[in-house]
C-alpha cells in the first residue's frame, strides 16, 4: 500500500461521509462560467483516488472526496492551482476591501487592454471605410465604459484618464491617415501591442488554455487562445515577408481585440458576482461569534472556538444561544423556530437542554457546555450543508452547452480548410500554400465569438437591477437559469408561510363573554414576559380592551400565572395548572382537544375556581401566503410544505393556504434527503426557507431561496434572497428568471450569428481578418443594445460603483 503525505492546509481538510475516504474543500477565485466548473471536475476527476468532485459556481467552492491512500489533499489543491486558480480558506468571507481591490486591479487590466485595442484598431482603420466602421463602433463602446470605470476617481481624473487611453489611438490614426506611418510600421506596432496583450496583460488566459489542452479539455479559453495565436501566426507570416501583400497589422489587431473583449467579459462577470456577494454580506452579521464564559465567578467574553466542555456560559435576554449545553440556573422561553421549526417558544429551566442557534427569551440562563467543535448542533448543520453541496445536481449553462460543441467544430473547420486547400491546389497541379494558410488562420480568427463572453453577464446585469428594484438579491447562475425551469417549490412553514411568532388564534368562553375572558386573562398575564403572555396582551390591546391592575401576581415556572384581578382570583396557564388547583377542566375539554389537534398551544382560564374559557395560540399566517400559493399553481408550480413542526400544525397551515403535499416533523439532516427524493427523474426543485434547519435543503435544491429576515447560514446557502421578506417576491423572481434567460438566449444567438456566417466565408481563403473585427464589433454592439438598450444606466452605474464603499442597508 502506498502512503501519501498530505500537505493540504488545515482549513482544507474535512471528514468524509464515505468510510476510509477524506474530503478537501477550498474556495476558488476566478470561476466565471460553468465550463470553468466542468474543467475543474474533469481535471480532478481523472486523478487516481478521486471519488467525487463537486464545484459550486455560485459559492465559488470545490468539494473533493478522495482516497488518502492513493492521493493527498495537497496534490488535489496543487492541481487546482496548476489549472490557473487561486485558492483560499472557505470558512472565511473575504472582506469588502479585498473584493473591491481585486475589482480595481482587474479594472486596471481592462483599461490597459482598451488602450491597446483602440490603438491597434486605429492602425488598421485608415485601410478604408470598413476599418473606419470598426474603429467608430469600438470607440462608441469602449470610451463610455472607460469613463464609467474612472468616474469614482473624480471628474478631472476621469477626463484625464479617458483622454490618456484615447489619445494613443487618435495619434496612431492621424499618423496612418497622413502617411507618416506606413503598413510596415503599423505591422510592427500592432505586433508589439499583441505581444504585450498576450504576455503582460492576459498571461493567465494562456496558462488556463495550456492546462486545459494538456488535460484534453476543450473550453472557451482554448478557443480564445486558438484565435489569438492564429492572429499572431498570421501577423508573423506577414512580417517575415514569406507571403507578399499579407494583412499583417489586421492579423495582430485581431489578437489584441479578441483578448480585450474577453478581458471585458471576465471583468464584467467578476463585477456581477462581487456585487451579489456583497449584497448578501450586507444582510449578514459578520461579527465573530462570542460567548460570555463565567470562570471563577468572573464573566469574560471569548470567541466560541475557545469555549470548552464544562464551561459555564451566561445567556442574556434576547441573545442567540452560542453553545449546546444544559441549563444550570435560570428560567426562560427559547425561540427554536429557526432551529427546529417549532413555532411556539419552548420553556427551559435547570436541567433542560439548549442548542446553539436558538434565541433566548426574557430570562437569563447559565448554561453548562456539553458539546463543542464538530459535535455541536450548528457544526452538524454545516456538515449537512456541505454534504448537500456535494450531492447537488450540476447545471451546465446555455452558453457553455453551445461552446462544448462549437469549440471542437471551429478547430476542426480550421484544420479542414487548411487541408482542403492544400489538397485541392495540389490536385490541380499548383500548391497554393498562401491561400491554404490564410484560410486555416482566418477560420480560427473568425471562429472566436468574443461577444459570447458578455452575453450572459449583460443579461444578468439587467436582471439583477430589476430584481434589486423589487427587493430581491439574485446570486447569478442557478438563480437566473434554473428558477424558470422549476415545477416544484418546497416551502418551510415557520417564518416562511407564517410570521414565526405566536398570536391568539381562537377564544372559547364558558359562562362569560369573550371580551371579559380576554380582559381577565390579559390583566393576569400583563406582568409576565413570556411570549404566550405577550400574545394574550397584544390580542386584548387589538380589541381596545382595558383592564384593572392585578395584585398578588405569581408566576409558576412552566405552567402559567395566578393573580387577583378586581377582587377575583384568576388562574391562566396550561390545563394541568387548573387541575393542580383542583379545578375541573371537563367543560373545556372539547375546545382543548379540537385546537390541540390543529397544532395550537392551548391555555385555560379559571375565575374563582370556576373554568371560564380556553385561548388557542399559534403561529400567524402571512397575509399574502394563500394568494401566493394560488399564483404558484397558476404558473404551473406545485407547492410542497416541508417543516420540522408537528404534523397537526403543518396540516392545519397547509389546508389554510391550499397545499396538498405535506412533510412534517422532518429533522434538519433529513430535509436535504426529502429534496433529493423530489429531484429524482431530473425534476427541478426550489426550496424556500429561513432557518438554520433549512440550510441543508436550501443548498440541495436546484434553487435555494432564503427570506431576508432569516439566519446567516440560510442566506449563505441560498441562490436567491428575498430582502423585502414578502412571499409575492417569489413570483417576481420567477418572472425575472424567465425574462433574463430569454435575453441570454437572444444574446447567444446574436453572438454566434455573425461568426457562424463568417466561418464558411473564411474557409474560402478570401476573407480578410478585418471582417472578423467587424463581426466582433457588430455582435457586441447588438448584444449591448438588446440587453441594456432601454436601461443603460444599470450597466454604467454598476461599473462606476467600483472602488466605492457601499452604504449600509
Amino acid at each position: 500500500m502506498t502512503t501519501t503525505v498530505d500537505h493540504a492546509p488545515a482549513w482544507a481538510a474535512e471528514p468524509s461521509t464515505v468510510p476510509g475516504h477524506a474530503r478537501v474543500r477550498a474556495r476558488i477565485a476566478g470561476l466565471h462560467c460553468s465550463l470553468c466548473t466542468g474543467t475543474i471536475e474533469k481535471a480532478l476527476g481523472r486523478q487516481p483516488g478521486v471519488a467525487k468532485v463537486a464545484v459550486s459556481l455560485t459559492h465559488e467552492q470545490a468539494l473533493v472526496d478522495y482516497d488518502p491512500n492513493r492521493i493527498s489533499g495537497g496534490q488535489i489543491l496543487t492541481t487546482l492551482r496548476d489549472i490557473g486558480y487561486d485558492l483560499y480558506d472557505p470558512r472565511k468571507l473575504r472582506p469588502f476591501e479585498e473584493e473591491e481591490a481585486q475589482l480595481v486591479r482587474e479594472g486596471v487590466r481592462l483599461l490597459t487592454a482598451v488602450a491597446a485595442a483602440l490603438t491597434a484598431i486605429a492602425l488598421v482603420a485608415a485601410a478604408g471605410p470598413v476599418g473606419a466602421l470598426v474603429s467608430a463602433s469600438a470607440v462608441a463602446l469602449m470610451v463610455p465604459v472607460t469613463a464609467a470605470l474612472l468616474k469614482p476617481a473624480g471628474g478631472l481624473r476621469m477626463t484625464a484618464g479617458t483622454l490618456g487611453i484615447v489619445v494613443p489611438g487618435a495619434a496612431a490614426l492621424a499618423l496612418r491617415a497622413t502617411g507618416l506611418a506606413g503598413a510596415t510600421a503599423a505591422g510592427w506596432v500592432t505586433a508589439a501591442l499583441a505581444a504585450v496583450m498576450m504576455t503582460v496583460v492576459t498571461p493567465h488566459f494562456v496558462r488556463v488554455a495550456y492546462q486545459s489542452v494538456r488535460r484534453g479539455i476543450l473550453n472557451q479559453h482554448v478557443l480564445l487562445e486558438a484565435g489569438a495565436l492564429a492572429g499572431l501566426a498570421g501577423g508573423i507570416i506577414g512580417l517575415s515577408g514569406l507571403l507578399p501583400n499579407y494583412p499583417t497589422a489586421a492579423f495582430f489587431a485581431v489578437t489584441v481585440l479578441i483578448t480585450t473583449y474577453h478581458t471585458f467579459s471576465e471583468w464584467l462577470s467578476l463585477l456581477v458576482k462581487t456585487r451579489s456577494s456583497q449584497a448578501v454580506k450586507k444582510l449578514l452579521d459578520l461579527r465573530p461569534p462570542t460567548a460570555r464564559v463565567v470562570r471563577d465567578g468572573v464573566e469574560t467574553e471569548v470567541d466560541v472556538d475557545q469555549v470548552a466542555i464544562g464551561d459555564l456560559v451566561r445567556i442574556r435576554p434576547g441573545e442567540r444561544v452560542p453553545v449546546d449545553g444544559t441549563v444550570r440556573s435560570g428560567y426562560s422561553a427559547l425561540d427554536l423556530s429557526m432551529v427546529t421549526g417549532e413555532s411556539v417558544p419552548v420553556e427551559r429551566e435547570p436541567g433542560g437542554e439548549v442548542v446553539g442557534g436558538s434565541v433566548n427569551g426574557t430570562g437569563t440562563l447559565l448554561v453548562e457546555v456539553s458539546r463543542v467543535g464538530e459535535e455541536t448542533f450548528l457544526a452538524q448543520i454545516v456538515r449537512h450543508v456541505e454534504d448537500a453541496r456535494a450531492l447537488k445536481p450540476g447545471i451546465l449553462h446555455l452558453v457553455d452547452r453551445v461552446l462544448r460543441v462549437y469549440t471542437p467544430f471551429v478547430l476542426a473547420a480550421s484544420v479542414l480548410a487548411l487541408a482542403a486547400w492544400l489538397a485541392g491546389s495540389w490536385a490541380a497541379g499548383d500548391v497554393d500554400a498562401r491561400r491554404a494558410i490564410f484560410a486555416g488562420l482566418s477560420v480560427l480568427v473568425m471562429g472566436y465569438p468574443c461577444a459570447v463572453g458578455i452575453a450572459a453577464p449583460l443579461a444578468i446585469v439587467r436582471g439583477a437591477g430589476e430584481a434589486a428594484d423589487e427587493g430581491i438579491v439574485m446570486r447569478t447562475g442557478e438563480a437566473f437559469q434554473t428558477l424558470r425551469q422549476v415545477h416544484t417549490m418546497v416551502l418551510d412553514k415557520t417564518g416562511t408561510l407564517t410570521l414565526g411568532r405566536p398570536a391568539v388564534r381562537g377564544i372559547h368562553a364558558h359562562g362569560i363573554g369573550e371580551d371579559e375572558l380576554l380582559t381577565l386573562a390579559a390583566a393576569a398575564e400583563h406582568a409576565s414576559e413570556h411570549p404566550l403572555a405577550r400574545a394574550v396582551v397584544t390580542a386584548a390591546d387589538y380589541r381596545r380592551l382595558t383592564w384593572p391592575e392585578a395584585h398578588a401576581f405569581t408566576s409558576l415556572t412552566g405552567l402559567g400565572v395566578t393573580a387577583d384581578v378586581a377582587g377575583r382570583r384568576v388562574v391562566v396557564g396550561r390545563p394541568a395548572l387548573l387541575t393542580d388547583h383542583g379545578i375541573d377542566t371537563g367543560p373545556l375539554q372539547a375546545p382543548i382537544e379540537r385546537w390541540t389537534s390543529q397544532g395550537h398551544t392551548v391555555i385555560a382560564v379559571a375565575v374563582d375556581d370556576v373554568p371560564t374559557g380556553v385561548i388557542a395560540l399559534g403561529d400567524t399566517l402571512r397575509p399574502e401566503a394563500a394568494e401566493t400559493i394560488t399564483a404558484l399553481r397558476q404558473a404551473g408550480i406545485t407547492p410542497v410544505l416541508l417543516t420540522g413542526d408537528n404534523h397537526h400544525a403543518a396540516t392545519h397551515i397547509a389546508a389554510q393556504v391550499g397545499i396538498d403535499q405535506v412533510h412534517a416533523e422532518v429533522h434538519p439532516d433529513h430535509k436535504a434527503a426529502a429534496i433529493r427524493d423530489l429531484q429524482k427523474n431530473g425534476k427541478r426543485v426550489a426550496m424556500v426557507g429561513d432557518g438554520i434547519n433549512d440550510a441543508p435543503a436550501l443548498m440541495q435544491a436546484d434553487v435555494g431561496i432564503a427570506m431576508g429576515t432569516g439566519t446567516d447560514i440560510a442566506m449563505e446557502s441560498a441562490d436567491i434572497i428575498l430582502v423585502r421578506d414578502h412571499l409575492h417576491l417569489l413570483l417576481d423572481a420567477h418572472r425575472i428568471s424567465r425574462t433574463s434567460y430569454r435575453k441570454v438566449k437572444q444574446n447567444v444567438a446574436l453572438a454566434f450569428a455573425f461568426n457562424g456566417i463568417g466561418i464558411p466565408a473564411a474557409a474560402t481563403g478570401l476573407v480578410y481578418p478585418v471582417w472578423a473585427m467587424i463581426a466582433m464589433a457588430v455582435s457586441v454592439t447588438a448584444i449591448f443594445a438588446n440587453s441594456i438598450g432601454a436601461r443603460p444606466t444599470l450597466l454604467f452605474a454598476a461599473i462606476s460603483s467600483v472602488g466605492r464603499r457601499p452604504t449600509k442597508p
